[in-house]
């Protein structure tokens, strides 16, 4: 007997609570298909202060290359992860202002009428991002949201990142009421509408043009269905109920001096939202730059701020503070590392779905 295909997003309902199913193999998306399918990831983060590059590299290299004493923490996953060294973007050269096209690769940050360009993750959420409520989610630690960011769009402009957990928490999984989907719903068709309005007028108005400038506002009305497109697709996710989870909403982190509590929030968050596929797609900035005075752990606190720590001019007691937080990072990057690996996603791993980068 052939069982009929039910959507991945299908929820119980009963008594007012929805409960999200597990993967089951009716959720293939091929009728010929005897396994449910797994969707790819990204999840890319970022320390725009980077780590110590010495205890960081491998001083060895092929498959039985050493562990440094940084990697040593990510021993258990040596097998998951690939280490590259000497990489960098051509251009790209001007001390911090260089952070903003880690994912853009853009030439000459600090020049005269910079202008950026579309970031990795944006790029990729134009092309996949249609299949999830979210087309992306761009998260930060102590950011500055106003100059810092990992996200960019195709014309350069900064997406600010989301650095409130609660408030992520309430767009991902707090289901508003019916006038408040109504009133959305009416606001996505109202910009609908006025895009309707646009494409008449160009179509009389391409009728004046010569055919160079027809080819042009042909480009631009192609942007224009792109755009009508998402809006179709956003009024079908407000009708959508939102995924189940029995996490408790989080608590807030709002003193910069918890950074590393910080931290280990937004990477609870980001895997949570990859494993209720509300996104395949997040970044996470961590604005060390931005970080005064920190608490390291067991309450110490650091001498000085993470940005004039990182200028240590090699005095022993500032490296040996850096070092502690480089491990500290490396903590975290294998705890979110282990909570991917026993998350299952259909018959395989979420870390195997998962394409982690973690760089500066």
């Amino acid at each position: 007997m052939i069982a009929p295909r039910i959507d991945r997003r299908t929820l119980l309902r009963g008594a007012g609570v929805c409960l999200g199913l597990p993967m089951l193999e009716c959720m293939a998306s091929g009728s010929g298909q005897s396994k449910p399918t797994s969707s790819q990831r990204m999840l890319i983060i970022s320390n725009n202060l980077g780590v110590l590059p010495k205890p960081f590299f491998p001083t060895t290299t092929g498959h039985t290359y050493t562990l440094s004493p940084y990697l040593s923490k990510l021993a258990e996953y040596r097998r998951d992860f690939t280490v590259f060294s000497g990489l960098s973007h051509p251009g790209v050269v001007g001390g911090h202002s260089t952070e903003n096209c880690f994912l853009t690769a853009a030439r000459g940050p600090t020049k005269s009428g910079f202008r950026n360009t579309i970031s990795l993750d944006q790029y990729a959420a134009e092309k996949l991002g249609q299949s999830t409520r979210f087309p992306s989610l761009n998260l930060g630690v102590n950011i500055d949201k106003a100059n810092r960011s990992l996200s960019w769009t195709r014309d350069g402009v900064l997406l600010p990142a989301e650095d409130n957990a609660s408030s992520l928490f309430r767009k991902m999984f707090i289901q508003g009421n019916p006038s408040a989907v109504r009133q959305q719903i009416q606001r996505l068709e109202e910009r609908g509408s006025i895009l309707d309005t646009l494409l008449d007028d160009a179509k009389r108005f391409s009728s004046t043009l010569g055919t160079d400038d027809k080819a042009r506002l042909a480009q631009y009305l192609n942007s224009v269905r792109e755009v009508e497109g998402q809006l179709q697709t956003a009024r079908e996710w407000e009708l959508k109920p939102k995924p189940a989870t029995n996490q408790a909403m989080p608590a807030d982190i709002h003193d910069k001096k918890l950074f590393f509590q910080k931290f280990e929030l937004m990477l609870s968050m980001a895997h949570l939202a990859l494993e209720t596929d509300s996104t395949r797609i997040v970044t996470l900035m961590v604005d060390a730059f931005a970080t005064p005075v920190f608490n390291l752990r067991n309450q110490e606190n650091t001498t000085d701020g993470y940005h004039n720590l990182s200028h240590h001019g090699q005095a022993p007691d500032k490296v040996k503070q850096l070092e502690d937080a480089d491990h500290r990072q490396m903590e975290l990057l294998s705890h979110l590392l282990k909570r991917l690996a026993n998350t299952m996603d259909g018959h395989q791993r979420l870390l195997d779905q998962t394409m982690v980068l973690y760089g500066s």
